[in-house]
């Protein structure tokens, strides 16, 4: 079973990726699930309904999330109704939303995806350790084949997780520095990891951002409305071929693929 995760939607650019470079990985590499996350896909912070939809209707499965998953108020009304909508699972238990789902493919593989949320220079939520132990014995009595995205800022935290998890479930993938890390693996007891799988969006950018905004910001410390970049845009992800009978990883591979001028 192949799935391919894509890193953090960012804006329009990264929507642009998603559209136009999405059906070919599709197509070309044979994948059976799509998971992305899509916390920053409108206007760089948060999502909107209408973008849930978007992404959902051009072949993405699951979307994952993170902290900025709340910066669009318009997103409250669907965050309880739509399952394949994640929240971070170590969020307190009153917020609403679900941590984690399980989906099948159209082959009728069964694959469960878990959310979490780091502690380390963000907020102060539940133990994602604990709280990942909690989500994998729910999911386990539907699948064998457990996904988690680690959505963190620190690559020690990331790190760590993926060891805590290793045989415990499919793969680990962090999210949320929009950088593409090259430390992908599959750890000795078959879970695939990579600490960050990048963003789709701008390259040219200061994480998809538009640089000069982001240096004015560095360069004076006065708050900066962003706005994110569109030039040279990329989709960045890695593909994970999972064994559904054993639920190990046999492979993880970095994918990062540029949108082709005529696009930009």
């Amino acid at each position: 079973m192949k799935v391919l995760f894509i890193g953090d939607v960012v804006g329009k650019a990264g929507r642009r990726a998603v559209r136009q470079l999405l059906p070919r990985i599709k197509r070309e590499r044979e994948v059976d699930l799509t998971v992305a996350n899509g916390e920053n896909a409108a206007g760089g912070t948060g999502i909107t309904p209408k973008i849930v939809d978007e992404l959902f209707s051009q072949g993405i499965d699951v979307i994952t999330s993170g902290n900025h998953l709340w910066d669009k108020k318009e997103i409250m009304p669907i965050i309880d109704k739509e399952r394949r909508l994640l929240r971070p699972a170590n969020y307190p238990l009153v917020v609403p939303g679900f941590g984690s789902v399980v989906v099948e493919t159209s082959s009728g593989l069964r694959v469960g995806v878990i959310n979490l949320a780091g502690r380390v220079f963000m907020s102060t939520l539940e133990c994602p350790f604990l709280t990942a132990e909690r989500e994998i014995k729910k999911l386990r009595t539907e699948t064998l084949v457990l996904i988690v995205d680690m959505h963190a800022e620190a690559t020690s935290e990331k790190i760590a997780l993926g060891w805590f998890l290793d045989g415990k479930v499919s793969a680990v993938v962090g999210t949320h520095t929009h950088v593409q890390t090259a430390d992908e693996r599959i750890l000795p007891r078959g879970t695939a990891y990579i600490s960050d799988i990048g963003m789709a969006g701008s390259m040219d950018s200061v994480i998809g951002v538009k640089t000069d905004m982001v240096l004015h910001r560095f360069l004076t410390q006065l708050p900066v409305r962003f706005e994110t970049a569109g030039e040279d845009v990329q989709l960045c992800g890695v593909i994970l071929d999972l064994d559904p009978a054993t639920g190990k990883a046999t492979s993880i591979e970095r994918v990062q693929m540029k949108l082709e001028p005529e696009y930009e």
